[in-house]
């Protein structure tokens, strides 16, 4: 993919750029390991305001962000000005909350023959982040706002195809304070990553994106015997039970399939629904999909803009034409309309089967595959029947269904009777093939830290620590 910005509405290329050099990506590496210098010994409370700096810049220019993703990526104008607020949210989070996080854990110093004994949380220096384009200001600032709280320093790998909001990430720490080379945009094919993760000046990487990458950096980095994250794709179960609101459960199932245009690892992708409610909630599912306007992301009542990218839009609807010609059954949608853009309507498909894609595969569009079971068991074996376990969803009033569903799905995260998101003050991350490693609240500021155990004796001749072997 060349670096470029193109606009998925009409598919006119805007802007180009060339990437950088194998020298130039060799100097940024050294103004940020410079920078974790300066910055690993500033204070939780400079830290701070310079954090909530980036927080009042991003706010101040909400609208100008806003609509340069859109252009980029496609997502709704709407939806693009909410990411934003919800970056700047997460700024004011760690600023606020970073030095209680990671304060020092005292131990057991009698136990351990110490006159005190604790845990200290350290970072660890230059760390990769490779991000994807579906959430481009989230998804990096999510890694971003804990890991500069922290001391460390970012190097940004962003998609090529939003070079102009990497850019704009470029600028925004230094604007707010931060040393020259905290945080840096790397404008780089993704060719170019064996190249930063093999630096020794680099100490860990995350990514979030594909399975495909994500196997790849990983083994890059456990070459190089280095720290990774990795947040990979979903294919989340979103279950529906007798004792449910299925009206609730429908409108929340619309918005969990079609949010970012149906674009975002979490969003809900296979709907399991009991037989005893299953016709009540594909009725009233495929009418709230179909309902959806689909069109221009800028205008205020477009609820579907366009697929990112043209073959995103070609790999939804090969999945969606493989599954029909094997039997499936359409209740909405299933046919990309006329005109300009990479558009695709939302789409509910329906009786499923082993031998088609969309039973295996993660379906990166506005479409929902709807599967009817008989039992809460039944309903289980397919939720968990994935390679993937990122985010899941179960609706049920039933109090005992509850506790079971909590315990049974396989995912990083279980949502009762709500739409799977993410918050700052919960961890984020899946398991299986959706990765490993967490993000959000204390887990992920803690992800790139020397977790350092501290001992001190009294020195004396007598005792202590050493006496015995590991």
């Amino acid at each position: 993919m060349s670096i470029a910005t193109i606009n998925p509405a009409n598919g006119q290329l805007l802007k180009t750029y060339d990437p950088m050099s194998p020298e130039q990506v060799d100097a940024a590496i050294g103004r940020a390991a410079d920078a974790f210098r300066t910055l690993h010994s500033t204070t939780f409370a400079e830290r701070g305001r310079w954090m909530n700096a980036a927080a009042d810049l991003l706010l101040r220019e909400c609208d100008e962000l806003a609509q340069l993703m859109t252009v980029e990526m496609g997502k709704t104008f709407v939806s693009a000005r909410a990411e934003v607020a919800k970056c700047a949210s997460a700024c004011r989070f760690y600023a606020s909350n970073a030095e209680r996080l990671l304060a020092d854990e005292p131990g057991d110093a009698k136990a351990v023959g110490a006159t005190r004994a604790f845990t200290r949380y350290q970072p660890l220096g230059p760390v990769l982040a490779v991000m994807p384009w579906n959430f481009p200001l989230w998804q990096v600032m999510r890694f971003a706002a804990p890991a500069l709280m922290a001391g460390n320093v970012g190097l940004l790998k962003h998609a090529s195809n939003v070079p102009q909001t990497a850019l704009y990430l470029d600028e925004l720490f230094r604007r707010a304070g931060f040393p020259v080379g905290a945080f840096q945009a790397l404008i780089v094919g993704y060719e170019a990553v064996e190249q930063v993760l093999v630096d020794p000046r680099v100490r860990a990487a995350t990514l979030t994106g594909s399975e495909r990458a994500g196997r790849s950096v990983a083994r890059i980095a456990g070459q190089e015997i280095k720290k990774t994250v990795l947040e990979l794709g979903g294919s989340d179960p979103f279950v529906v039970m007798p004792s449910a609101d299925v009206e609730r459960a429908a409108e929340v199932a619309t918005t969990a399939r079609c949010q970012n245009n149906g674009q975002s690892c979490i969003a809900a992708k296979r709907f399991i629904v009991h037989t005893d409610v299953f016709d009540a909630f594909a009725e009233a599912f495929a009418l709230r999909m179909d309902a959806l306007q689909v069109g221009d992301p800028m205008d205020p009542s477009t609820d579907v803009g366009p697929l990112a990218t043209e073959q995103g839009r070609i790999d939804v609807e090969e999945q969606v034409d493989d599954a029909v010609r094997l039997g499936a059954r359409l209740l909405c949608g299933g046919q990309r309309p006329e005109g300009d853009g990479w558009f695709y309507p939302p789409t509910v498909v329906t009786d499923l089967t082993p031998s088609m894609r969309m039973w295996t595969e993660e379906v990166f569009g506005p479409v929902a595959g709807l599967f009817r079971v008989d039992s809460y068991e039944e309903a289980i074996e397919l939720a968990n029947g994935t390679n993937f376990g990122l985010g899941s969803n179960a609706w049920t009033r039933d109090p005992d269904e509850q506790e079971r569903f909590a315990r049974d799905l396989d995912a990083g995260s279980v949502f009762i009777n709500g739409m799977t998101t993410s918050f700052p003050e919960l961890p984020f991350g899946g398991v299986k093939n959706s990765g490993y490693g967490r993000e959000l609240s204390a887990h992920g500021i803690r992800e790139f830290c020397n977790t350092k155990t501290v001992w001190v004796g009294e020195g004396t001749a007598t005792g202590g620590a050493g006496s015995h072997s590991e």
